[in-house]
């Protein structure tokens, strides 16, 4: 094979997050001279999944090289008391983006229609628990019988659901089965087929339009509200937010299997669907440099002219290409990208040292077992003063041992406030033990045996990829730039649409939407048995 030098390479991906490796993987057909390199040694980049070992070694290298990545504050924490509890390192696949993908998400049918799906796994999600104190007004069944100390509560997902559970009283139930009924509307439609909103009080906040349209009582604010997954309060989240997600969630559900709506990747959350788009275009002949990013691009030339861009790598090797893709923290300094407006989150990772099993119930007769659940810790139960009103929701993802991420008899917790650095990982830690002590027995209660703690930038929950997203380099257009990652519990539709508009520039003006991720089978790539 030619040296990387002497190859005149048609595109460079810089960095094996998700969005370049979509790209990667719609570009695979495309008969292009690739070259896609990464600065880090394992795939995934922000989306990446580690052992315990290369956890330790990521968090050393960002305390060594801090700003180089969307990550601050980083740490480990493994517990003196409970260390032997722990298996090897490798028994453990610790993922940075275990999200939550709806079944209408537009990421599956690229997947199914670009052929890759046979090589990912997808397994159900299941109930969503709201955490409400003993002495609480209790909305649905408890997780522990006879438990009088049980606080978790099941949230209703349907008019069934809703009528099959006698904690809420009548009244009630008729106020929610008018709320369902409402947003299960489908949108009326212009002459353009253009949906068109017709409700006028969708900038009120949550709390208040669901009192003043629907009567729904305040008990019941922060379990509808958890199944938008939004990061604040209803008081502080807008109708507009939270109706189209809960809209999205209810939409979801039974397109896979009666009970759930989303599903998550085994094995590693999005690494795993980063490495499946690499290994497509790798199959598709393009080239893989791992270890090795992008150090500099060569300015004296006029990078205007259409000439070949030239770069330099982090080896020294210097390579031309016609254009560059990547991300704020994969491109070189002086490619000019601005730095980013970002907001920022705490989150953890935490090895449990029991399976919860309780949380995972077969959602209907007959049906699988759940693999991940969502729990969520509302703010006013975290805190105890005045202004725990406006206290974030705490999102606590809980992963079973089926999803290989742990050894079984444990399982792994990802934890998620809208709040940075200690006081975020207060409010997380403060969750994970009220979660915790819910599954106290004779044994006593579960430990926390290992926590990987961070804090992540990325654009806001529900932000979307704006307009100018992808966006050039001030100082050639054929350096392109995507935006940071949502910081969404669910995977974010606008990364699909930002890598099919960096897919268009780099295809040609001539193709065709549908052409995007839309591939033949490969003669014998795959056999009968997969």
């Amino acid at each position: 094979m030619e040296s990387l030098s002497e190859t005149p390479w048609d595109i460079t991906i810089s960095g094996t997050g998700l969005p370049q490796s979509l790209l990667a993987l719609a570009l695979s057909r495309s008969g292009k001279k690739i070259l896609h390199v990464d600065k880090n040694r394992l795939y995934g980049g922000t989306e990446a999944a580690f052992s315990l070992q290369e956890a330790e070694e990521w968090v050393n290298k960002l305390k060594q090289e801090p700003g180089t990545a969307p990550f601050e504050d980083v740490s480990i924490y493994v517990s003196p008391e409970h260390v032997k509890v722990l298996s090897f390192s490798r028994a453990y696949t610790l993922s940075l983006s275990p999200h939550l993908v709806y079944s209408r998400s537009k990421l599956l049918p690229c997947l199914v229609s670009s052929k890759v799906y046979r090589q990912l796994e997808f397994q159900p999600v299941g109930s969503w628990w709201i955490y409400k104190s003993p002495n609480a007004t209790r909305t649905s069944e408890l997780i522990a019988e006879g438990d009088a100390s049980a606080c978790l509560h099941r949230v209703p997902n349907s008019r069934e659901d809703i009528f099959a559970d006698l904690s809420i009283p009548v009244k009630s139930k008729r106020a929610l089965i008018k709320f369902l009924r409402h947003i299960a509307q489908p949108l009326q439609q212009d002459v353009n087929n253009t949906p068109i909103d017709l409700e006028d009080d969708l900038d009120l906040s949550f709390a208040e339009y669901l009192i003043s349209r629907f009567q729904v009582p305040s008990e019941l604010h922060d379990p509808l509200l958890s199944l938008s997954l939004a990061p604040v309060s209803p008081q502080q989240t807008l109708a507009s937010f939270a109706v189209p997600r809960i809209k999205r969630h209810l939409g979801s559900i039974g397109v896979f299997g009666r009970g759930f709506g989303s599903v998550l990747t085994k094995w590693g959350g999005g690494s795993e669907i980063s490495q499946v788009g690499c290994r497509a275009l790798a199959v598709g002949g393009g080239v893989y440099v791992l270890n090795r990013g992008i150090q500099s691009i060569d300015t004296k030339v006029d990078l205007q002219k259409g000439g070949p861009l030239q770069l330099q790598l982090s080896d020294g090797e210097v390579i031309r290409t016609r254009f560059i893709v990547g991300s704020h923290w994969d491109l070189p300094p002086n490619a000019q990208i601005p730095q980013p407006a970002c907001h920022k989150v705490a989150r953890s990772i935490n090895i449990v040292s029991s399976s919860l099993a309780g949380l995972f119930p077969v959602m209907y007769d007959g049906g699988p077992t759940p693999t991940g659940v969502v729990v969520v810790v509302p703010g006013t139960e975290l805190t105890h003063d005045q202004g725990s009103a406006h206290v974030p929701s705490t999102y606590l993802l809980v992963h079973s041992s089926e999803t290989g991420e742990c050894p079984a008899g444990q399982c792994i917790i990802y934890g998620m406030v809208s709040l940075p650095g200690s006081k975020g990982q207060s409010l997380i830690e403060e969750a994970l033990n009220k979660l915790l002590r819910t599954f106290t027995d004779a044994d006593g209660t579960p430990a926390v045996l290992w926590s990987l703690r961070y804090t992540q930038l990325g654009l806001p929950c529900g932000a979307g990829y704006s307009e100018g997203n992808p966006f050039a380099s001030p100082i050639s257009d054929r350096i392109i730039c995507f935006q940071p990652s949502n910081l969404d519990i669910a995977f974010d539709d606008g990364m699909i649409d930002a890598v099919k508009a960096v897919w268009k520039r780099l295809s040609g003006d001539d193709t065709r939407d549908e052409e995007f991720m839309n591939f033949e089978d490969r003669a014998g790539v795959f056999s009968d048995d997969e």
